[in-house]
């Protein structure tokens, strides 16, 4: 079969031809259709992650979609790496696809999803008419939270970004007020101190951390008492402005501002089995009805090594077609 297959750790993979997995008991062969290309791919593959690979070479690709041998269409993580033709996948792993889904989106939805539902759900915890700051609406997964935040009846969305044009198109996905970052640091701090005395802030879900959420920080500062003690409930997803931030204990104790991350990691056993079983096959049909948009950059498989370290425009995700 042709795959991406990884030589050495750090170097883009090659395609390349591998011999086909072949399933044992309690495995289902999957013909792979397509596989979104994430920060954690690259990580895994580079060799800075601590689940990198250890056996090379080797085909990589944590997830993707597919036909099985009965027909069915499916989303699955892989046994194999599934940025190949043919991939094994556990049978109780597997989540259906809508018949009018295109596999090109479904790959790259799930990981956006864990880092937006799975953020707002289980770990925001959103209620109806609540107020929501997404730090960092432009990028993929940011996209994803404002549409989110709207299908769960937030009362008011608050985004921030870098990227003008993509920032006034969350406005289209249904953003009602928007906070450039380009503007000076105490410009930015008067805004959301603003909008948080007429709304109050419920909710930031932060991809961005580093300086804009040591600003969002600043901004709702001491607000407790004027807003009858109701929290802030900040809920960190990435990194993307920086790993660190300066947190004065004085805040923490003038402002019930609760400090939440989301990922695997924060995540219970059975929150993930209720993501693969509910809140995908959900999202997938929102998909599939038009209710729940993303962007993607399509290359072809045969095109892996240019494509692995390309440049890919802001607000959308790779995905490697594998075949038609």
């Amino acid at each position: 079969m042709k795959a991406a297959i990884l030589n050495q750790l750090g170097e883009a993979p090659i395609y390349s031809d591998f011999e086909t997995p072949k399933a044992s008991e309690n495995q289902l062969l999957l013909n792979v259709k397509s596989a979104s290309v994430k920060n954690l791919d690259k990580a895994r593959a580079s060799g800075t992650h601590y689940a990198s690979y250890s056996n090379l070479p080797t085909t990589i690709g944590i997830d993707g979609v597919g036909i099985l041998a009965d027909g069915r269409r499916v989303y699955a993580q892989g046994i194999t790496g599934m940025l190949a033709e043919q991939a094994l996948v556990a049978p109780h792993q597997i989540t259906l696809l809508p018949e009018n889904l295109d596999f090109e989106t479904a790959s790259a939805l799930p990981n956006a999803i864990i880092g937006s539902a799975m953020a707002l759900l289980y770990r925001a915890k959103i209620e109806e008419g609540q107020t929501i700051l997404i730090n960092g609406a432009t990028g993929v997964t940011g996209m994803l939270a404002v549409q989110l935040a709207k299908y769960y009846k937030a009362g008011k969305i608050v985004v921030t970004g870098r990227n003008e044009a993509l920032l006034q198109k969350t406005v289209d996905f249904g953003a009602d007020i928007v906070v450039p970052l380009k503007q000076e640091d105490e410009a930015i701090i008067k805004q959301l101190q603003n909008i948080h005395q007429e709304h109050h802030i419920d909710i930031v879900i932060d991809y961005l951390w580093g300086k804009p959420m040591e600003l969002i920080l600043k901004s709702v500062k001491g607000s407790s008492v004027s807003h009858e003690a109701k929290p802030v409930k900040i809920v960190t997803v990435g990194e993307m402005a920086g790993a660190n931030i300066n947190l004065g204990s004085g805040l923490l104790r003038s402002t019930d501002v609760e400090i939440l991350g989301s990922g695997f990691g924060s995540l219970s056993p059975k929150d993930l089995e209720d993501f693969h079983k509910n809140i995908l096959p959900q999202m997938f049909e929102l998909a599939a009805e038009g209710k729940l948009k993303i962007e993607t950059d399509v290359e072809p498989l045969s095109n892996i090594e240019k494509a692995w370290n390309k440049d890919v425009e802001a607000g959308k995700r790779l995905v490697i077609k594998i075949a038609d």
